[in-house]
């Protein structure tokens, strides 16, 4: 199977997981009020934009199966909105991003002794790392 025909069935199958993954939340499961009636079950897209911190174009036409690259972190804002265990997860990053998705939880840095230190001296405050790249 050649390269373009193998992205687009990965598309289309990204667009159907979506579509089913959206349909089997409720509102109600989401945090939003019930309404009034619904002509197809579960989350609109709209819904699911709002709720993952995305613009409606950009999931409507990830839905679509269009050719769009995004990122990891929309599509960990999908993931987190559309309830994905790990498994489903690690399938719509391979879908959309044909590669797996960062571990969570996961540091690629070394935090040095002095900062380590310096975290151990905040005993019960809050406090965080950034790297400065």
């Amino acid at each position: 199977m050649s390269a373009p025909r193998s992205l687009e069935r990965n598309r289309a199958e990204l667009a159907n997981f979506l579509r089913s993954r959206r349909e089997r939340i409720s509102p109600q499961d989401a945090g939003l009020p019930s309404g009034a009636r619904r002509r197809t079950p579960g989350l609109r897209r709209e819904e699911v934009a709002a709720l993952a911190g995305v613009g409606l174009s950009w999931y409507t036409w990830l839905e679509q199966g269009r050719e769009i690259s995004v990122s990891a972190t929309f599509l960990e804002n999908l993931s987190r909105t559309l309830k994905l265990d790990a498994t489903e997860r690690r399938h719509l990053f391979l879908l959309a991003h044909q590669r797996l998705p960062p571990e969570p939880g996961k540091t690629w840095c070394v935090v040095p002794p002095l900062v380590h230190r310096l975290m151990a001296d905040l005993p019960m405050r809050p406090a965080y790392v950034l790297n400065l790249r």
